[in-house]
């Protein structure tokens, strides 16, 4: 399935679009049966306050980074770091409109190149161009990484489009170096799928989450709906759904 068809049937299942169609059903059942018409809109309304509320979505965030754990370096170890992208900042206007690394893409490359300072482990950076922009989230990665943090990039696997082939695509460059132990850095909130894909296509894992869900304090705002609370949500509806998906693949595909 494309980038294009997954991305476009998820945006149907994630708020707020799905949480709209289904305010928008219930309205439509007003004109054809008004005992059901009620419940669905209230029901539209709840979930929708609710996924935009950040107790809440950063307590469902908290449910997916509840699975991992931060990296012990101390009694873990591995024979190489792979960094995933997080997506692309088009056009910036500062990088004289060049393509170059998200917001989210930059904790995984700053804590990536803290790991490679402690003890010269080499890295791989994963991440295609689904979008058919011109540079590759690996090959921004690989830029930043050297122009940013001064960390040399050993490997770069740019065909990707999603964590499921950045695993398999990634194993397949590691296993001619015959490594099979890796360190993988990426969102603690996606480290559930990250980790469970990369272990299916063979590699040993040591989670090396980042960017954890954090709050300075609860207070009442914590309660009050906010534009970010609703990102968080589509964040774990998304990988809700991901984690699912890629069980039911490696159920029925067996590979």
């Amino acid at each position: 399935m494309s980038w294009s068809i997954t991305n476009i049937i998820a945006t149907i299942l994630l708020p707020p679009l799905s949480l709209l169609l289904l305010l928008s059903f219930g309205i439509f059942l007003m004109y054809r049966s008004h005992q059901f018409a009620k419940p669905v809109i209230s029901s539209a309304l709840c979930l929708l306050w609710l996924a935009s509320t950040p107790w809440f979505a950063e307590g469902a965030l908290h449910l997916l980074e509840a699975s991992t754990t931060v990296l012990d370096s101390e009694h873990q170890s591995a024979d190489a770091i792979v960094i995933l992208g997080g997506g692309t900042y088009f056009n910036a206007p500062e990088y004289a409109g060049h393509d170059t690394i998200s917001e989210q893409t930059l904790p995984r490359l700053r804590y990536g190149a803290i790991l490679h300072r402690a003890d010269g482990t080499p890295i791989l950076v994963t991440g295609g161009m689904p979008l058919n922009n011109d540079l590759s989230e690996a090959q921004q990665m690989r830029t930043s990484l050297l122009l940013d943090f001064h960390v040399p990039v050993r490997w770069t696997e740019d065909t990707s489009e999603n964590t499921l082939e950045n695993a398999r695509n990634t194993f397949k460059v590691l296993q001619k170096e015959g490594i099979r132990k890796i360190y993988l850095v990426t969102h603690a909130w996606h480290m559930p799928r990250a980790s469970m894909s990369f272990r299916h296509a063979g590699f040993e894992v040591v989670d090396v989450p980042v960017a954890f869900t954090t709050r300075y304090k609860t207070n009442l705002l914590a309660f009050l709906p906010r534009a970010e609370a609703l990102r968080d949500s589509k964040i774990f509806v998304h990988e809700v759904i991901g984690l699912f998906w890629y069980r039911v693949k490696f159920v029925f595909s067996g590979n």
